[in-house]
């Protein structure tokens, strides 16, 4: 056997492994292009007062061992311990089977949110069966493809109710005994738009609800008392009598035990899956959930996935009712969440898909069953244990001694939540043993000398209430019940990656969106357990590797966008806009200036900055945009004086929508604040600047970051995401606080469940910024830009490049503009779209900003032979659409209006006028590596009309 000679030049630095051409192909492309080197494209591409005077000063490029012992180094300095604190996160076993075929799997992370349903199939599938499951255990109706936090959702479903009610009241109360992190957020979110709070016993409900449009329930409590059913039907009383929403936040495992909310007179469910195997994660990420009752649907924010047809009358699954979404409905859209949390929603699901409701049930009562053991033993050895009708949570009244109580129990190794100097609470999961009961007793009973215990025959019966136990089935469709097996699961899993494109297949050109290499090395340190296994709540000195890890991100952060401080807690790019609109309005009214409630959004912005900032309370200008596609500043000359004395702030994205470097960046900036506004620069396109130049260096106030585009986070389908929130240094009192935040006490502003977002997959970025440095970030800047202007070049005969900057050169993105096809042909942006899945692509961004357009961004992680791969394929379909126009087939039967082609079709019944291999391998390339979609193109008019939005029964595909 031989071996190939020793290497004797050092391993390809990382930025190597992440920028997808080479040396040579980027010679090559620069050649076309006609420009010597990338400086000379930047210098030609982006305007000179943008441009950084120095580079920024990050930590020079490390190799990929040397991440992975820095990351070990500081993942060491947390302390892992048994997590008793409860408070909506929980301890969890995550079967072995959805880690490896879900989190680890770059099938599903790698994944784009499913706006393509015909090669998306599987993951949908997924989602689905996580609303039914939500659907099942709440007892409602109607359930979204996920929320990004409890917190979150809940404060979504207050501002849902307020729109379900007609009329003027604008009280909602809320439970006392609601987690301390879900009152902040309604708060923040209730004070931006007018809603009073008022803070009520839910065991003392006053006897009407003159003046409110809502309530809120907490199902157990945060002290884990649980309402009896005499309580919670006075509630659904006097709601119903006002024409009140009631809403409860309910934790979904206690459910599988607790009589479904909706069988009580629930309109509104909201909550949390975390406990559903998904570790803590010092906070996430994980996925909420919100869920209603029928005529609620059209208000529900988020997705929405229902079951459709597709062209041959089968089943197909996409997102449902998508006129709700941001993008269309702009100022007058329900919410600003554009996103959810598909992969932590998918491995809830599959949780559930694992366990199924035998399962699901044995672990709650595992769970309930500890908690009473241990209230029974604490009894015993004297304690004050507070209520008698509990599901997981022990709450303890110990006057004066609850610090020293918690102390006791860190020395067992335990944490427990303190909830103010005289209350204790002590949550049992699915992990709590008997081992972690007695440490609990000894820390007790060492602090208070287990005096006064009570004769055990006279121990209190400690549960559930009697008349709120489970009666309704849940779980009973077939999926939740055939995959008991190892080997049935991992089957079921590979079968629904198997249907969806994903990175690890291809190309994923999409414009705005960044689908970039998530590395593996990046990945790695996401399922350690000194990561995975902390509660945002632990004490601060368990959390140093954790802060470390935090601080040093936002510090490099700080310094690649040019401004003076850094909050990583939004956990979505909605919420990095909301949070840095809200200090924006901190800042205006802390100046004596509550007058400045006007948001200046140009007409091409992304439609959740219009809908972000109605949601932080202001009211929305629309500047137009010029023919050339840039803000039109002579129209916002006249904005700002129709507005004078009330321009709060105007929010542009740079590189602009169009994909362009704007010339007149500076010379906005400049005007709004001349007009005394704030200047928030949207951070989706950070990708064209990074490295290069940074929005608080021209101009910005603040602007938020998609850490799952620019920064590597993957998308998982549609989320998790983390938007970080950037400000200059006059806004860094309002960045977003925290009631609980370990490290710097207690604050106000939280926008997310935990102090720091989502923090379990911030070592992907973290690992990004080390493993690139400052040199290797701007690489990778402009091998996106070279790539962007090659595929503009290429393609531009074919599909006019409908916006063009400085030199004639775009940014990192470009539109194509299909409407002269169009128009010519009879050939829709639809029709090319679907057709790309033919040739094995996912589709670029469609209709956006620009209704028949297509938006291209090819990314920095892509070759030239894919970059080539993808122009064959449009320059093929181009000709193809001729051939339609030409009359060589149908307007109404040829390869585009009939694409996408299945395998079923292709070897069925053939009566097209072209061939089975032109709709299957219409170029050579495609044979090798066929990707089959699993169904034809979706009729979504049909899925809208008979919405379905739960798992269909099995006789459904009796046809398939």
């Amino acid at each position: 056997m031989t071996h190939p000679a020793p290497r004797t030049e050092p391993a390809a630095p990382f930025t190597a492994r992440h920028i997808g051409t080479s040396s040579a192909e980027q010679q090559q492309m620069l050649e076309l292009l006609g420009y010597p080197d990338l400086d000379a494209l930047m210098a030609d591409a982006m305007p000179g007062a943008i441009l950084h005077e120095t580079a920024p000063d990050l930590p020079e490029a490390v190799g990929e061992a040397q991440v992975l012992a820095e990351l070990r180094a500081m993942a060491a300095k947390n302390t892992v311990r048994t997590a008793m604190i409860g408070q909506g996160y929980y301890g969890v076993h995550t079967p072995a089977v959805i880690a490896r075929n879900v989190l680890e799997n770059p099938s599903w992370y790698t994944a784009y949110t499913p706006y393509q349903p015909e090669i998306s199939q599987g993951r949908l599938e997924a989602l689905l069966n996580f609303q039914t499951m939500v659907c099942d255990l709440t007892g409602l109706d109607i359930a979204g493809a996920s929320m990004l936090d409890e917190a979150t959702a809940v404060a979504e479903a207050m501002l849902l109710a307020r729109r379900a009610v007609k009329g003027q009241a604008d009280v909602f109360y809320v439970d006392a005994d609601t987690f301390t992190q879900t009152k902040a957020v309604l708060a923040t979110r209730a004070a931006a738009v007018g809603i009073e709070l008022r803070e009520v016993d839910p065991a003392a409900p006053p006897e009407t609800l003159a003046d409110a449009f809502g309530v809120l329930l907490s199902y157990p409590g945060a002290s884990g008392r649980v309402l009896d059913r005499a309580t919670v039907a006075h509630w659904e009383r006097i709601t119903s009598e006002r024409g009140a929403q009631l809403v409860v936040a309910a934790d979904l495992l206690a459910l599988t035990l607790l009589e479904a909310p909706g069988s009580w007179g629930a309109d509104i469910v909201a909550g949390t899956t975390q406990r559903f195997g998904v570790p803590m994660g010092f906070g996430g990420p994980h996925a909420g959930y919100l869920s209603v009752r029928t005529g609620l649907q059209r208000q529900l924010p988020g997705r929405l996935v229902g079951v459709s047809k597709d062209a041959d009358g089968q089943v197909a699954y996409r997102l449902a009712l998508q006129t709700r979404e941001q993008h269309i409905r702009r100022q007058k859209a329900t919410s600003n969440i554009c996103t959810a949390q598909v992969l932590l929603a998918v491995m809830a699901s599959m949780y559930a898909v694992y366990h199924g409701p035998d399962g699901l049930a044995q672990i709650a009562r595992h769970a309930h069953t500890q908690a009473r053991t241990l209230a029974t033993r604490l009894r015993q050895a004297g304690a004050a244990v507070v209520h008698e009708q509990f599901f997981d949570t022990v709450c303890l009244h110990l006057p004066g001694q609850a610090g020293a109580l918690h102390e006791a129990a860190l020395a067992e190794n335990v944490a427990v939540h303190v909830a103010d100097e005289n209350y204790v609470t002590l949550s049992c999961d699915e992990t709590t043993t008997d081992e972690h009961l007695d440490r609990v007793l000894a820390a007790y009973t060492r602090l208070t000398g287990g005096a006064g215990g009570a004769d055990p025959a006279e121990q209190r019966r400690w549960g559930l209430p009697e008349d709120q136990l489970r009666t309704t089935d849940y779980l009973t469709h077939p999926v939740f019940h055939r995959h008991r097996s190892e080997t049935a699961m991992m089957r079921y899993l590979r079968h629904l990656a198997g249907k969806d494109y994903a990175l690890d297949r291809g190309m994923i050109p999409l414009g705005s969106c960044t689908m970039k290499l998530n590395a593996a090395t990046e990945m790695a340190a996401i399922t350690w357990p000194e990561l995975a296994n902390i509660h945002p709540y632990a004490p601060a000195g368990d959390v140093t590797g954790y802060l470390e890890l935090v601080d040093s991100l936002q510090t490099w952060l700080a310094r690649l966008t040019g401004y003076a401080a850094v909050s990583v807690q939004p956990n979505a790019g909605s919420q990095g806009e909301l949070a840095g609109l809200l200090a924006i309005r901190r800042y205006h009214e802390a100046r004596g200036e509550q007058d400045r409630t006007v948001c200046v959004v140009p007409a091409s912005a992304h439609g959740t900055n219009a809908a972000s900032a109605v949601l932080a309370g202001l009211d929305v200008a629309i500047v137009a945009t010029a023919e050339n596609g840039d803000v039109d500043l002579a129209d916002l000359r006249r904005v700002l004086a129709e507005h004078e004395g009330r321009i709060a702030a105007i929010m542009v994205t740079y590189p602009s929508t169009h994909g362009v470097y704007e010339t007149g960046i500076t010379e906005l900036c400049e005007l709004v604040h001349a007009a005394g506004g704030q200047v928030y620069i949207d951070g989706a396109n950070l990708n064209a600047l990074v490295g290069w130049s940074g929005p608080g260096d021209f101009g910005g106030d603040v602007s938020h970051l998609n850490l799952h585009k620019t920064f590597c986070i993957p998308h998982g389908g549609g989320g998790p995401g983390v938007g970080p929130v950037a400000v200059a240094e006059h806004l860094v009192p309002y960045l977003p606080g925290h009631p609980l935040d370990p490290a710097r006490g207690p604050a106000e502003g939280a926008v997310s469940a935990a102090p720091y977002g989502s923090p379990s997959i911030l070592p992907i970025s973290w690992a990004y910024l080390r493993l690139m440095g400052t040199a290797g970030l701007r690489a990778a800047t402009a091998a996106a830009v070279l790539s962007a202007n090659y595929l503009a070049r290429r393609l531009g005969d074919a599909y006019p490049v409908l916006y063009r900057g400085r030199n004639g050169l775009v940014a990192h993105e470009c539109i194509l503009d299909v409407r002269e096809l169009t128009a010519r042909t009879g050939i829709t942006v639809d029709d090319v779209a679907k057709r790309l899945i033919d040739y094995g692509f996912h589709a670029p961004t469609m209709s956006f900003p620009v209704a028949g357009t297509l938006m291209v961004e090819p990314t920095e992680s892509e070759d030239l032979a894919e970059l080539d791969r993808f122009v064959e394929a449009m320059l093929a379909i181009h000709a193809e659409a001729q051939q339609v126009a030409d009359g060589t087939w149908p307007a109404d039967d040829n390869p585009l209006v009939n694409a996408p082609h299945t395998a079923a079709h292709a070897i069925g019944q053939w009566s097209h006028p072209y061939s089975r291999e032109v709709a299957v391998h219409p170029v050579p390339a495609v044979v090798a590596d066929k990707y089959w979609p699993p169904v034809r193109r979706v009729d979504g008019a049909y899925g809208d009309r008979n919405l379905m939005c739960s798992c269909p029964p099995v006789s459904a595909f009796a046809a398939e």
